[in-house]
């Protein structure tokens, strides 16, 4: 077993809990813990001391897989019809990923989330593991505000069910606000923080209405302002921290 710090002939040194965060694992705090537990290896040697440096050439392990350091990236992308948002589909359709051009991306990024097959809008994308867990966290209570096109008007028995809140079968489905949009009683807006799969489908479905249109236009702060759909830009840092304040005391 090595418990020094691991030195390196060009003075290229990073601190280990650093290496592991930057790689998206888990955040320093937590990488800490995986080092004290014994549960990384450097160049094969098993590394427990917190604050080790180690050169950046270095090979890291954990759980038996090579850690990659890469840049950390943030995404946003206005999805488009007709796309999954898991990594690869067994039934060969088109996933989110096919939409991010590796000219301009080199690293590996994921999706924050799902929007279904037919829905589109607003989707994060992102390398950093500790914030996606943040974000898809049940606690982290990020809204997010869609825009809803129905097959017939809704009633207004129906709109005040759904701002009091909706008994489904996996329990109530609260909405954090409703509203008719230009005067059209097939389109509403609302905006929720649930994160149950497919949850404002369902909550329509439940009082019998068809949702012909879904489109995501707000998560958290950020909204499709100059994204055309099928587009994506890097947020930028102002953004990025917003979002990393936002869930900062959310559970890993």
């Amino acid at each position: 077993m090595q418990d020094h710090p691991v030195t390196d002939s060009f003075g290229l040194l990073i601190r280990l809990n650093k290496y592991i965060s930057n790689a998206g694992i888990c955040a320093r705090r937590e990488a800490d813990k995986l080092i004290a537990a014994g549960h990384i290896t450097v160049n094969g040697e098993v590394m427990r001391t917190i604050g080790t440096k180690i050169p950046v050439s270095a090979v890291v392990m954990y759980k038996g897989s090579t850690l990659c350091v890469e840049k950390l990236r943030y995404l946003l992308l206005n999805k488009p019809k007709g796309y999954v948002t898991t990594l690869r589909d067994p039934e060969g359709r088109k996933t989110v990923l096919d939409l991010i051009s590796k000219k301009y991306c080199f690293e590996r990024v994921y999706p924050i989330g799902r929007l279904d097959y037919n829905t589109t809008g607003l989707l994060v994308l992102t390398n950093d593991g500790s914030l996606a867990q943040k974000l898809s966290h049940p606690s982290s209570n990020v809204k997010k505000l869609y825009h809803v096109v129905l097959n017939k008007a809704i009633s207004t028995e129906h709109f005040k069910n759904i701002q009091d809140g909706l008994l489904l079968e996996d329990g109530i489905a609260e909405v954090d606000s409703l509203a008719i949009v230009d005067q059209d009683p097939c389109q509403l807006g609302i905006s929720i923080h649930m994160g149950k799969n497919r949850i404002v489908r369902r909550i329509f479905e439940h009082l019998g209405y068809c949702v012909d249109k879904l489109d995501r236009v707000g998560y958290a702060h950020l909204t499709k302002k100059n994204i055309a759909r099928g587009q994506w830009i890097f947020l930028q840092d102002r953004d990025i921290l917003l979002l990393k304040n936002l869930v900062k005391n959310t559970p890993l």
